[in-house]
């Protein structure tokens, strides 16, 4: 397992000062802590700012935090090759969640530090006759981290030593956590309403936050307070506290503050080069990396070691790397066929590196993707087929006899998932060895195919969305062991249509034209528009956005929401958070069907999870909690309850 190492709140932290790939760096000089007089320096204020956006690369891209949003849901599994910091969070008898488990330990880590640095610039920054916007950016980063905090853990200190959100230059070893309503009233909700006001429409830099990044979160905030407040499964939470807003309001005030401040981003986002793009097939290919659909990403680089904070041969496993893509890639180059591993590992969309770790269910697969034929997000999601590459590890044959004794050459499909169940399928027999890696046969057919009610924890479609991209790896496979230089999506544009959806069916008033259908259809008929097959590999002119509208139930629930939410981030690792959010988590997600670890067991089993009402919250880290001097009944009382 990854060993537990935790970045306390009491450290003045910060980490060291990098740069983030855009066209204009901010290229200061690295330091081990920050000072208050340090920020009162335009280097000082600059410095800080670009470590607020470093840090979203220690999280986001960072694997293990990503199965701890995906693994455990209605999304994935534990895959053939998971250790316990993939078992322990999949709530299925095969592990546990603990106080000293690593995934959830990772947004205390990372976000305390940050948060200090945010209340150190906008402390000081005034001192270095900044423009109002810089500060902006830290309340901004300020709010965030203290939003992800609180939808992880429940309740946690606003005061880091030196006072409520004050900055803090002494280490302490005592700590009081504040209440839910606490934390959005003093910390998120204010330095998100003055973000939204005082941040530039268009970003400072590449990447960089805007007013429409500040009203995306202020939306989602609103929207999962509003929840927290209604708390319609009678979720516990901690510290213990009333169900009450200290500012008088109601959850259907939330909610309807949820929908008017994500319909307001929608109609004023062009004001910052942002739109959705015109396919779903756009939004994720890489060569169109850091579109206008894109509000937030963790960035990398290819073209600088320096910037991009990694090696660019070699992945570490470990942040800054972005390997999470790793994570749901199953061990495609077992495939042989001829004597030979047709689909080499490629530093290529489509492949990438195999760690086998998670696994999607056959629910995911069958049911959240149910339509593949008008809706292109599964073909923009997956990869289900999988094309000869040989020749680019210099194997010299021409061709290759796969299944049915059929040719094989290069850029055809070796080893296919089918889109739907054919009875026709003939695998071989348990026992008989992987020479086609479980793929079973189809009279007429070249390639070795899986039907999607056999997929399993060793073989099932990787995440085409996520995977790797270079543009310098020649004619050859490039660096396909080396962490993704691609930036890591953390918010886009089309999430505000569902937030706003969302807000509706829980009671907020639309304008006309603009109810929880018409929001969702926006993007269903999106979806309906193709460009290209991705797993056919060709071009592909369809319109089907009207059959996809059609489809589109006349009543939205919130399960339909949820489901509209899967298909369009699937795995991008927020899923744990709208379950609980939204308090849909046991039953969405209380059990899955999935095949066996073995390369040749297509039996589908059912699993069942048991997830009690404490894991809606994640444990405070261990290491946290030891190095507090303070009675063990105090330390006790920290520790969130059932941990």
């Amino acid at each position: 397992m990854k060993n537990l190492t935790i970045k306390g709140i009491t450290l003045t932290a910060l980490l060291a000062v990098s740069s983030f790939g855009c066209k204009k760096v901010l290229d200061e000089t690295p330091r081990s802590i920050f000072t208050p007089d340090y920020f009162k320096t335009t280097q000082g204020v600059n410095g800080g700012l670009t470590a607020m956006y470093y840090h979203l690369r220690n999280i986001y891209g960072q694997g293990y935090y990503y199965n701890s949003g995906v693994t455990g849901t209605d999304e994935a599994t534990w895959g053939q090759s998971a250790d316990g910091n993939f078992k322990d969070m999949d709530c299925s008898g095969v592990g546990v969640i603990l106080s000293t488990s690593f995934p959830p330990s990772i947004p205390w880590g990372e976000c305390f530090p940050d948060i200090n640095t945010a209340s150190g610039v906008i402390e000081n920054a005034s001192a270095a006759g900044v423009a109002p916007s810089l500060v902006a950016e830290a309340r901004f980063f300020r709010a965030f981290d203290y939003f992800l905090l609180v939808q992880t853990y429940g309740g946690v200190p606003l005061d880091l030593g030196a006072g409520v959100l004050k900055f803090n230059t002494n280490a302490v070893r005592t700590s009081k956590r504040n209440t839910v309503p606490e934390v959005y009233s003093q910390a998120i909700l204010p330095d998100l309403l003055q973000a939204v006001n005082d941040l530039p429409d268009k970003p400072r830099v590449t990447g960089g936050v805007t007013k429409t990044v500040a009203r995306f979160y202020l939306a989602k905030a609103y929207l999962t307070y509003a929840w927290w407040l209604q708390n319609p499964n009678g979720i516990p939470t901690y510290p213990s506290a009333n169900r009450t807003d200290p500012g008088g309001h109601d959850a259907s005030y939330y909610f309807q503050k949820a929908y008017d401040t994500a319909t307001s981003a929608i109609d004023n986002a062009s004001l910052g080069g942002y739109a959705l793009q015109p396919t779903f097939y756009d939004v994720n290919v890489a060569t169109n990396d850091r579109n206008s659909e894109m509000l937030l990403y963790a960035d990398h680089t290819q073209t600088s070691e320096k910037y991009n904070a990694s090696s660019l041969t070699y992945g570490s496993g470990g942040a800054p790397d972005n390997f999470a893509s790793w994570m749901l890639t199953w061990n495609y180059p077992n495939i042989s066929v001829g004597g030979i591993n047709p689909v080499q590992r490629e530093s290529d969309q489509h492949l990438g590196r195999p760690w086998v770790r998670m696994a999607p269910t056959i629910e995911a697969i069958k049911n959240t993707f149910a339509d593949k034929v008008n809706d292109s997000r599964y073909d923009g999601t997956f990869t289900t087929t999988y094309r000869a590459n040989w020749p680019k590890g210099n194997t010299p044959n021409a061709s290759i006899n796969g299944a049915n004794g059929l040719k094989i050459v290069p850029g055809d499909a070796v080893y296919t998932f089918l889109d739907n169940d054919n009875p026709a399928v003939t695998y071989a027999a348990s026992g008989t060895g992987y020479a086609n890696a479980g793929g079973g046969i189809l009279p007429g057919r070249a390639d070795y195919v899986v039907n999607p009610s056999n997929i399993s924890r060793i073989a099932y479609p990787g995440i085409w969305k996520l995977g790797p991209y270079r543009t310098d790896s020649g004619t050859g496979l490039g660096q396909p062991n080396a962490g993704s230089t691609r930036p890591f999506p953390i918010a886009k544009l089309s999430e505000l249509y569902l937030i706003a959806a969302e807000a509706v069916v829980k009671g907020a008033a639309p304008t006309a034209g603009r109810g929880a259908r018409d929001l969702i259809n926006v993007l269903r008929a999106r979806a309906g528009k193709w460009r290209f097959s991705n797993n056919g590999n060709t071009t592909k002119v369809e319109d089907d956005s009207q059959a996809m509208i059609a489809a589109t139930p006349a009543t939205i629930d919130i399960n339909y929401v949820l489901a509209e939410r899967s298909r369009e981030f699937f795995a991008e690792g927020n899923r744990w958070y709208d379950l609980v959010r939204t308090q849909k988590w046991a039953e969405l997600a209380g059990s899955y069907t999935i095949c066996g670890a073995t390369f040749n067991d297509h039996n589908p089993v059912k699993v069942t999870r048991t997830i009690d009402n404490h894991l809606y919250l994640r444990p405070i880290p261990q290491g946290q909690i030891d190095a507090l001097d303070m009675s063990a009944a105090d330390k006790a009382a920290y520790q969130n309850p059932g941990y």
